[in-house]
């Protein structure tokens, strides 16, 4: 881990002083469903803000000029953006970003899990981010999908909107749940799972999946794939 993280502030290091407006438009969607009861939920946003204040993603992120929306979602119509876009500036802006997510109200408690549906609310969000390169949506859940529309259905609107699914299955409870998100869920160049064994896990695995989405994803972005950037994936 050590090699990967001096690997990826090399690469940020050769970035224009200058970034482009928008590199990245990163949704951040997490399940509050009602398997997840009030201690996983704070293992969840505790650990997405701990992610993002990583001195690899918040340096990725700043030199992306990133826009980063929070979406939490539960069962059918039970989804909100909890906190619209924000763009990062600054390393000022992320240490704002990662308190308000760990503060962040929970919506709901007792709902089922519709994945289609939160994916389907994230999508209509890109379009207010027209300005950025590529476009991202980062689920986190413990379960399958039992409510609303299947993930599946929205792949080809996904494909149109050029926006890569990734994943985290916290596997607790649902010990297929990785595979079940590779087959109906992510979708994308390059879409990839995580998996966390328990929600005592997360923190450690979103670091890792932050820092594969964000930064090395960036760093190849601007790299135009040189060997640096191979050494990366």
């Amino acid at each position: 881990m050590r090699v990967l993280q001096l690997l990826v502030f090399s690469m940020l290091s050769l970035w224009p002083l200058k970034a482009a407006a928008c590199d990245l438009a990163l949704v951040l969607a997490v399940d509050v469903s009602g398997s997840v009861d009030a201690q996983e939920y704070r293992l969840q946003m505790d650990g997405l803000a701990a992610g993002l204040r990583d001195g690899v993603v918040s340096e990725a992120l700043v030199r992306a000029r990133a826009q980063v929306l929070l979406l939490q979602w539960s069962g059918g119509s039970r989804q909100e953006v909890t906190l619209p876009w924000t763009q990062v500036q600054s390393f000022a802006d992320v240490e704002a970003l990662a308190r308000q997510v760990e503060t962040a109200p929970r919506p709901w408690r007792n709902f089922s899990t519709a994945i289609g549906e939160a994916l389907e609310l994230a999508l209509a969000q890109f379009p207010a981010v027209p300005e950025c390169k590529r476009r991202v949506v980062d689920v986190s859940g413990d379960g399958f999908s039992n409510e609303g529309i299947e993930p599946q259905e929205l792949r080809e609107a996904l494909a149109a909107a050029d926006v890569t699914v990734n994943a985290i299955a916290i596997e607790q409870s649902e010990p297929d749940l990785t595979a079940y998100f590779f087959e109906n869920v992510i979708r994308g160049n390059g879409a990839f799972v995580v998996t966390a064994a328990s929600f005592e896990d997360y923190p450690s695995r979103i670091r890792k999946k932050l820092v594969r989405e964000i930064a090395r994803q960036t760093a190849l972005l601007h790299s135009g794939g040189g060997t640096a950037a191979k050494a990366l994936q």
